[in-house]
Parts: structure tokens; C-alpha cells; sequence
């Protein structure tokens, strides 16, 4: 998080709950005007105070910054209504409840109050962006910019531009938006308008592949969870998928699908770009290129960096002590 700016910003968040509230924290800590709205001002007020008690309690647990709460006060205000919320806004990110028929009245509310100028952007799960553009006037300013839970403390945020036929998101909004959340110190992906997006595809498609195993009697639920953060888990805060894959070598991994797909054909198919790398020579960082472009001297480098962040994650664990889980 950062705070101060030379430039006055004034946004809102429409959707004052467990997320909308996170995301209004976030950009009012970056320096920004946040004003937040939900059902009645009441709900909004009640939010407003929920949010400088959470602050407080973070400040303590050292998990904001000494003077966040003073900078929040600062910043921060709840709004009557909506269309108070977005008056004079240059961002407006709608968190209401995943529904289409809750999150579409509510952006065309957004969109017919707040400035023609104005960027609006949706925390939508998996909905369809351009299904929500519909609802907005001059689709082009809107977007997806979703936050994760909790939005004060992970750091990515996937921007999803659409490209609906009354007009597509266009690069000045996607790089505006960028600009915005970038400003807070999160970290941002521009990813496609498919449902799910990326976050909850890879997500989910773990969470399914987790129950299964669950269903077909191999592990327990305790036991999953331990080999998950024990093992490929571990790596993740580090690198992504396809930088663990050209690590671990390619023809490593395509002779694990091959193993697979003898038992699972349908779900373990060997991907059809891993066996076009592999057919030509691309084995990883092994042999200098994989999916990831990194030359064959750098991986020393890289495998000391790998080790060093590796042990430091150990170190960090053995500090916070085990999860309040009842494993």
C-alpha cells in the first residue's frame, strides 16, 4: 500500500461489504477519495465505521501502516446513494453481490449518474464482462478490475477487457485502470472475458480435482490440503505454472501426462503445446528455452534464487506457526 499524491484523485466503490469495503480501503490508503454506497446510507454509514474499527484493529496487528486509520478518515466517506457516490468520480468499481440481476441495475445506475468520462469497472467473480457491459452507457470506459479476498492484503488484480458489440473496452480505459490499481501497489493481469477468467478457472479446476481424489478414496481432505501447501503450493508465491514446468524440465512433465492419460485420458490429454516444445528440442530452462524465455546461463541464477526463496518461505512458516486449523 501507498499513501499521497500530487494528483486529487476521487473514485467510488459501490458495494460497501467484505470486498466492496476491502477495495475502498485499498485506494483510499493510496491517497484517493473514495466515497462508498450501498443499499441505503444507512448500510453505507455502518460500512464507513466498520472499516475505521477494522483499520485500527490492522494498525495493531501491524498489518497497515502506523496512521492508516487518520489517512482513511481522510479519504474515506459514505454516500447517501449511488448517484452521490459517483458524482465527480473518475473511477467508479462496482462489489455488489455476484447476481447479473443485482450487478447489472446497479451499473446502469452507475453509468447514467457518473461522468461520461468516468472509468467503471466490475469485482465480478466469473460473470461475463460483456455480459455486464450491456447495462452500461458507452461500454467502452467499463471493465472488469477484480479484486481478490482479502482485497487489503493479496496483491493481484486481473483487469478483463470486453469486447461487446456497442463497443469494446477501449485501451485508454484497460490502461487508466491499470494506472489506478497499479497506484495502490497491487500487481495487475490483463487476462480475457471468458467465465471464470483466469483466478477462479485454475482455481476451481484444482478445488474439483481435489474433491475427486477425496471421492475416489485416495487421500483425505487433511492430507490434501498437506501435500497442496507442502509441495507445488510451496512454489507458487514464487513462480507461476509455466516457470515451475520449465524448471522441472518439459519432457519430465510430458512423460508425467503420458502416465496420466493411460488412467485419465480425458482430464490428463497431454497439452498440445507442451509436445510441440518438447518435438523441438524446448525442454526448459535445461536447455535455454521453454515457455518462458530464460537463457541456459541464467539458471544458475535462477536455481539459487529458487533455493533461497524457498528456505525463506520455510523460515517465515516456522514463524507464523501452524494454521488455527484442526488437522
Amino acid at each position: 500500500m501507498t499513501a499521497g499524491s500530487d494528483t486529487p484523485r476521487s473514485y467510488a466503490v459501490i458495494g460497501s461489504g467484505y470486498m466492496g469495503g476491502g477495495i475502498a480501503q485499498v485506494l483510499a490508503l493510496s491517497g484517493a477519495s473514495v466515497a462508498i454506497a450501498d443499499v441505503s446510507a444507512d448500510v453505507a454509514a455502518a460500512s464507513y465505521e466498520r472499516l475505521l474499527k477494522e483499520s485500527d484493529d490492522f494498525v495493531r496487528d501491524d498489518l497497515f501502516p502506523a496512521g492508516a486509520t487518520a489517512v482513511l478518515e481522510a479519504n474515506l466517506r459514505p454516500a447517501k446513494s449511488i448517484e452521490e457516490a459517483v458524482e465527480g468520480a473518475t473511477f467508479v468499481e462496482e462489489a455488489v453481490p455476484e447476481v447479473v440481476d443485482i450487478k447489472g441495475p446497479t451499473l446502469a445506475r452507475v453509468s447514467a449518474a457518473a461522468s461520461p468520462e468516468a472509468v467503471i469497472g466490475s469485482n465480478t467473480s466469473t460473470i461475463s464482462i460483456g455480459l455486464l457491459a450491456g447495462y452500461v452507457t458507452e461500454p467502452s470506459r467499463f471493465l472488469g478490475v477484480h479484486f481478490s479476498n482479502p482485497a487489503p492484503f493479496i496483491p493481484g488484480v486481473e483487469l478483463i477487457a470486453h469486447a461487446h458489440e456497442n463497443g469494446a473496452t477501449s485501451p485508454a480505459t484497460i490502461d487508466t485502470a491499470e494506472r489506478i490499481v497499479r497506484a495502490t501497489g497491487k500487481q495487475t493481469a490483463r487476462v480475457g472475458d471468458r467465465t471464470g477468467f483466469v483466478l477462479n478457472r485454475l482455481q476451481y479446476a484444482l478445488f474439483a480435482e481435489a474433491t475427486q481424489l477425496v471421492d475416489e478414496g485416495v487421500a483425505t481432505v487433511e492430507d490434501i490440503d498437506t501435500v497442496v501447501r507442502t509441495t507445488f503450493g510451496f512454489r507458487l508465491p514464487f513462480f507461476g505454472p509455466f516457470a515451475i514446468a520449465d524448471m522441472a524440465g518439459l519432457d519430465v512433465y510430458k512423460f508425467c501426462y503420458e502416465s496420466m492419460q493411460g488412467t485419465f485420458p480425458e482430464r490428463f490429454a497431454t497439452p498440445a503445446s507442451l509436445t510441440a516444445l518438447v518435438d523441438a528440442g524446448h525442454l526448459g530452462t535445461k536447455s535455454g528455452g521453454g515457455y518462458l524465455d530464460v537463457p541456459a546461463e541464467r539458471t544458475p541464477e535462477l536455481v539459487a534464487y529458487r533455493n533461497r526463496a524457498y528456505v525463506a518461505m520455510q523460515k517465515l512458516l516456522d514463524e507464523l506457526g501452524p494454521a488455527p486449523l484442526d488437522y
